[in-house]
C-alpha cells in the first residue's frame, strides 16, 4: 500500500500529534507499506525546530519524511500561528500534486482545513482512499470560545466548506464517543456521508516498558518538593482547560501537596499570575522537557492532573492521559463527564473524574494517592489493554485496510 499522512508536525518535534503520527507511520512501514510524511520544518514550539534548516530525515527511518518550508514562529500569536498554516498547506499541496498516486492518505487537522490537501491528490487519483484523523473539530472550536460568531459570515463558509469535505471523505476517525457525535451530527449525516469510527489516542509501549522502574526526574530536588504529595500536569495548558478548581484545592493543601505544572500553552501565564496572586508556594512551573526525561517526571509523582473545560467536550481529546497511564499514574480529572478521560476512569478504576467546582473532591482525591497502590495497577492495566500503541493500532490497521 502507497500511504501518505498529512500534519503540519512529525517526529522529533514534541507535539503529540508528530510522535502519534510517526508511530503510526512507522507501524505501518513496518507492515510493508510504502509511507510518506509530509509536514512541516518548523516545531510546534517557536525556536525549537526538529530537523535543523536543512530539514534532513530521521536517520534509519523506513518511512520517507518530506518536509515543506514553515516559518519557525511558534503559536503564540494569531498571526504566527496562521503564517505557519498557510506555508505549510501551500507547501503540501504542491508536493500532493506530483506526488505518485496513493492507495491511502490520512489527513489530520493541524492546520484546520489540511483534508482539503489530502482532497487535491484524489481529485487528481480518484481512487485514493482519503481518511480524516480528527485530533481536533472547527470552526467548532472557535465558536465556543469566542473566537467566531455563531452563525456568523466566517462560520457559515467554514461549515458550509466542512459539509462539502466530508462528502469527498471515506472514512472520519474520531477520539471519543464525544467528537464522533459531534462531527457526525454536524457533518457526517446523511446517506452520502462518511462512516465515523472512534479510535482513541494511544502511547508507545516501548517508551514506558512494563516492570520499568526509570530514575526519578532531577528537577523534584531543585524544586523543593519536600516530601509533599506530588501531582504532575504535563503538556499544553491551553484554551481548552480550566485551572479554577485546581487552584482552589492548592490553596487548601499548601502544606501537603504540590501541583506540578510542566509545557506551557496559551493559558500558561495566566495560570502562573493567578498562583502568583493567591501566593501559592505549592503550584509550580517548568517548561517542555525533553522526551527521555517525561519517564522520569512521573516516576516522581504521585498522580496525574488533567482539566477540560466543559466546552471542549467533543473537540479534543486530552493525549497526556494515555502517558499517564503508562507511567502507572492514577488520573485526577476534573472536566465534563462523557469525554476519554473519563470514559477510562470509569472503566478502568484508574482515577477520580470529578466536575468543575468539586473542591472537596478533588482534596480528597488528592489525599488518596498514596493510599490507593491499586490504582496504580488499575491505570497501567488500562494503558496495556486499551491505550498502547500494541492496542489500538491494530483496530486503526482494520480501517485503512478496508477496501
Amino acid at each position: 500500500m502507497r500511504l501518505t499522512i498529512l500534519n503540519q508536525f512529525y517526529a522529533p518535534d514534541i507535539s503529540p500529534t508528530a510522535q502519534l503520527a510517526a508511530s503510526l507511520a512507522e507501524h505501518r512501514a513496518s507492515l510493508g507499506d510504502q509511507v510518506t510524511v509530509l509536514s512541516g520544518r518548523a516545531g510546534y514550539v517557536a525556536g525549537r525546530s526538529p530537523v535543523g534548516a536543512a530539514g534532513a530525515p530521521i536517520a534509519d527511518s523506513p518511512v520517507r519524511v518530506r518536509r515543506v518550508w514553515t516559518p519557525n514562529l511558534g503559536k503564540t500569536s494569531v498571526p504566527r500561528r496562521l503564517l505557519g498554516y498557510v506555508s505549510y498547506l501551500l507547501g503540501a499541496a504542491v508536493r500532493m500534486v506530483v506526488l505518485p498516486r496513493q492507495d491511502v492518505i490520512v489527513t489530520m487537522t493541524t492546520p484546520p482545513l489540511v483534508v482539503a490537501v489530502g482532497l487535491l491528490h484524489k481529485l487528481l487519483h480518484p481512487s485514493t482512499r482519503v481518511v480524516l484523523w480528527s485530533m481536533d473539530c472547527y470552526p467548532d472550536a472557535a465558536e465556543r470560545f469566542g473566537r467566531l460568531e455563531p452563525g456568523g459570515r466566517v462560520s457559515r463558509l467554514l461549515r458550509a466548506v466542512n459539509r462539502m469535505v466530508f462528502r469527498r471523505l471515506d472514512r472520519v476517525i474520531a477520539l471519543d464517543g464525544a467528537m464522533a457525535e459531534l462531527l457526525a451530527s454536524q457533518y457526517a449525516a446523511g446517506p452520502d456521508r462518511p462512516p465515523v469510527s472512534v479510535v482513541p489516542n494511544w502511547e508507545r509501549s516501548d517508551r514506558f516498558p512494563a516492570g520499568a522502574s526509570p530514575v526519578p526526574w532531577a528537577g523534584y530536588d531543585e524544586l523543593g518538593v519536600d516530601g509533599r504529595i506530588v501531582v504532575v500536569y504535563m503538556g499544553n495548558a491551553g484554551v481548552g482547560h480550566r485551572f479554577d478548581t485546581v487552584l482552589e484545592a492548592a490553596t487548601r493543601l499548601q502544606h501537603e501537596a504540590v501541583f506540578l505544572f510542566i509545557g506551557g500553552g496559551a493559558r500558561r501565564e495566566a495560570l502562573q499570575a493567578s498562583a502568583a496572586d493567591r501566593k501559592l508556594g505549592n503550584v509550580m512551573f517548568h517548561g517542555y522537557v525533553p522526551e527521555e526525561d517525561t519517564a522520569g517526571v512521573m516516576a516522581g509523582a504521585d498522580g496525574a492532573l488533567i482539566t477540560l473545560d466543559d466546552r471542549s467536550l467533543g473537540l479534543m481529546s486530552p493525549s497526556k492521559l494515555h502517558a499517564n497511564l503508562a507511567a502507572g499514574l492514577p488520573v485526577l480529572y476534573v472536566g465534563p463527564a462523557g469525554s476519554n478521560v473519563d470514559d477510562a476512569i470509569h472503566a478502568f478504576q484508574c482515577g477520580t473524574s470529578l466536575r468543575e467546582g468539586d473542591v472537596d473532591g478533588l482534596l480528597a482525591a488528592v489525599r488518596a494517592l498514596r493510599d490507593d497502590d491499586g490504582a496504580r495497577v488499575r491505570a497501567r492495566q488500562a494503558f496495556e489493554q486499551a491505550y498502547s500503541d500494541t492496542a489500538v493500532l491494530p483496530r486503526f490497521d482494520a480501517y485503512l485496510d478496508a477496501g
